[in-house]
């Protein structure tokens, strides 16, 4: 397999969990390389994945690594043999590298949780309430900007893995725009809320057991140690994946999660916010 250009979020995960096995089991880069009969400038393109990794080889590594999690290692080849592109792939040159990383990792995940406390998640917005975001941004966009960037989360939306939004008052009562966008905003939420894989809870602001918290998406993998969790920040979306790092994230989410209303009471809450609208 030669090298790519430029390997997709994904790829270097996979490199990664690779690397993260050969270290854990105390080999260098050239001790691996030694194994499978290659140079050790290939072991440091499939760890960086700037090269891919057949599934004879990973299953090699991984007996020599001695690993013995057999969900584990199926997880990694199914990575490594999936090299389709998907839909996101057509907007590469032409958004971010972050925006397609977030993509790639929604299409795959076993399901969603989204933690949201000034705007309402990407995943929900309606496309004046998503224009409104991202005409605020700071240094602005362009109008072709801002439509390239709209019609990319508007295709985003199409994502069918289960969903749970857990939703802060306060990104429910922040007039992006203006109360028509507001309230076709709260009218999604509830459209979307019956879905059967969407799930929207609200944080109202009167919860006295509420452990400020700051926005994130949690993304499952086929199996936990493929876990994903995205946080925003000023240079670019973060992706976290340190297992220590996601059980925090893990403790968090159920901490917010406990101190949300139920989706009945969030409905019969967003209805009451859109007849004060």
């Amino acid at each position: 397999m030669g090298p790519r250009r430029e390997p997709t979020a994904r790829e270097s995960r996979l490199g990664v969990e690779l690397r993260k096995l050969r270290e854990a089991a105390g080999l260098t880069a050239i001790e691996a390389a030694a194994l499978l009969g290659v140079n050790r400038v290939q072991i440091s393109q499939i760890e960086s994945g700037v090269k891919g990794v057949s599934e004879q080889r990973l299953r090699r590594l991984a007996s020599h690594y001695a690993c013995t999690d057999g969900e584990f290692v199926d997880a990694l080849v199914a990575m490594a043999a999936d090299r389709t592109r998907g839909w996101w792939e057509e907007y590469r040159g032409l958004l971010p590298t972050s925006f397609l990383d977030l993509s790639e990792l929604e299409h795959h995940a076993r399901f969603l949780r989204h933690v949201a406390i000034l705007y309402v998640p990407g995943l929900l917005q309606t496309e004046d309430y998503a224009r409104a975001v991202f005409s605020s941004r700071l240094p602005e966009l362009t109008q072709d900007e801002i439509e390239l960037r709209i019609r990319h989360r508007l295709e985003r939306q199409k994502v069918t893995a289960p969903y749970v939004a857990l939703i802060h008052e306060a990104a429910l009562r922040i007039r992006v725009r203006d109360r028509a966008t507001s309230r076709a905003q709260l009218a999604r939420l509830l459209d979307r809320s019956e879905a059967d894989h969407a799930t929207v809870r609200v944080i109202p602001f009167d919860r006295d057991d509420f452990v400020a918290s700051s926005a994130m998406t949690y993304a499952a993998g086929p199996v936990p140690k493929l876990d994903t969790v995205t946080r925003d920040a000023p240079h670019g979306t973060v992706l976290i994946d340190a297992e220590p790092q996601l059980t925090l994230y893990r403790t968090r989410f159920r901490i917010v999660e406990a101190a949300s209303l139920d989706p009945d009471k969030s409905r019969d809450f967003i209805h009451r916010l859109t007849r004060e609208l």
